[in-house]
């Protein structure tokens, strides 16, 4: 595994050197475009607008507009004279406990490994964020932006979060949306009953992405020639005024195998 940022973890006068590494990836099929008429690849240009013709990668270069037609170009060696502490440096501001933290936060998660002459001091901040049961609020630069993060303990070591700060989530008030506390009493009995019924203990190995199984079994399929059918119809549009024969209908629903399993 390659790291993608080497630094420091910074809290009150400690130091300690990391690692950062990816801790997640999207499992994605990926499809290329093809001109139907020879299979030939689309490939994406840079067009030059004034020249209308493709612009070599080198004489590209990374522009502000601060009015309009005016720019302000940085180059690489710009952005290398920010603050070099900052732009090394996973610098925990605070601690809080993490059930005040909204999952709509979250964004990313990285694995912190310690560098060298680290391990020490990394073992300490682990099992101190372990036995606090507290997660560090920190900022640290990445790819030429500042970050907002949570430095946590996860299966044995450190993890960072990566997290959206307050101004980049968008406002929702112009959604409409039921009024909280309106919803009729029977119908919010049988709902408490449906989900008391589909409750099991959390376990991620048990939710699988079902969907890119069966689009990769349908490549196999087209590759050797052979036809695709559909497997079931479209499901209906549901009668949405009849919320509680629904609800009743999923209650007496017979459960499945593992979830007679679970609740037993």
């Amino acid at each position: 595994m390659r790291s993608i940022w080497k630094g420091s973890i910074s809290f009150g006068l400690v130091n300690i050197p990391v690692k950062m590494y990816v801790a997640s990836q999207a499992k994605e099929i990926s499809f290329k475009l093809l001109h139907k008429k020879d299979m030939s690849e689309i490939r994406y240009a840079k067009m030059c607008e004034v020249e209308n013709k493709e612009v070599p990668w080198q004489d590209i270069v990374k522009g502000y507009e601060y009015e309009k037609g005016n720019y302000v170009i940085f180059e690489d060696k710009d952005f290398e004279k920010v603050d070099q502490k900052k732009s090394k440096t996973i610098e925990i501001l605070n601690f809080v406990d993490e059930d005040e933290i909204d999952p709509i936060y979250f964004v990313k998660p990285y694995f912190l490994e310690p560098d060298k002459n680290g391990e020490k001091a990394y073992g300490l901040l682990r099992d101190a964020l372990k036995k606090s049961k507290k997660v560090g609020i920190a900022t640290y630069i990445l790819r030429n932006r500042a970050h907002l993060a949570a430095v946590k303990f996860y299966d044995n070591m450190i993890i960072l979060n990566e997290m959206r700060y307050e101004s980049e989530l968008l406002s929702s008030k112009d959604l409409e949306v039921p009024p909280l506390e309106k919803s009729n009493a029977k119908e919010m009995d049988i709902a408490l009953q449906l989900i008391n019924q589909l409750t099991i203990p959390f376990n991620p190995q048990k939710y699988k992405d079902t969907y890119t199984e069966e689009i990769k079994q349908m490549i196999k399929q087209k590759a050797k020639g052979k036809p695709i059918h559909a497997k079931s119809e479209a499901t209906p549009s549901p009668k949405v005024h009849d919320i509680m024969s629904q609800l009743k209908a999923s209650l007496e629903e017979k459960p499945t195998k593992k979830r007679t399993k679970k609740t037993a």
